[in-house]
């Protein structure tokens, strides 16, 4: 058996706070490639043409990694951390990252609009997508039964509705479902989040 690199059982709060500095990095990365791509729509607006479809999906996943950050912020309860933690947790990150970059590829010359190009890709996108949906409900798992519990039923419909709908979105390309699911998932996202941290109360 390999023996142990630490000669001391690390302190938790320290390993969470080295943890959330390279979680946030990636996480960093991700905005800034949305921001990015935002602001290159504004600075050459006919280069390629924008989309309801395209824009509602790229708020989706703003969100998202901004409510990532922050429910991540719950792991400092955690008693003890482990190697195979934190990759779960880059690895999660790492998901994120990638849909940033979907959204917002380097070239586009082979579409002319972001509508076009955002369908082309939409095995990759949802099936990543569809993966945040499984790892959620590990990283909910991680924090406790208790944490499980307190998220109340709601919580594993929304999983397992939202990894349907993904796999739905991945094999079709009628361009009315992906507006409608992307416009609902945002509302139904934002009053989840709302809810959750009884913002309005």
């Amino acid at each position: 058996m390999i023996p142990s690199v630490m000669a001391e059982p690390p302190d938790p709060h320290e390993l969470y706070l080295h943890v959330r500095v390279l979680v946030g990095v990636v996480l960093g990365l991700g905005l800034t490639r949305i921001l990015s791509g935002l602001a290159r729509m504004v600075e050459h607006p006919g280069r390629n043409p924008v989309s309801a479809t395209h824009l509602l999906w790229v708020a989706v996943i703003l969100l998202s990694i901004v409510h990532f950050w922050w429910w991540e912020f719950a792991l400092i309860s955690l008693g003890a951390w482990r190697f195979e933690l934190f990759v779960f947790l880059l690895l999660y990150a790492f998901l994120w990252f990638v849909l940033a970059c979907l959204l917002f590829p380097g070239d586009l010359a082979e579409h002319d609009t972001y509508e076009a190009y955002f369908l082309s890709r939409r095995r990759w996108f949802f099936g990543l997508f569809a993966a945040t949906f499984a790892a959620d409900l590990i990283d909910t798992a991680i924090k406790g039964a208790d944490h499980f519990r307190a998220l109340g039923p709601e919580y594993p419909v929304r999983i397992a509705i939202g990894i349907v709908l993904c796999v739905v979105a991945a094999w079709t390309g009628n361009r009315r479902f992906h507006l409608l699911f992307a416009a609902l998932y945002l509302a139904y996202d934002l009053s989840w989040i709302l809810r959750l941290y009884d913002t309005l109360g």
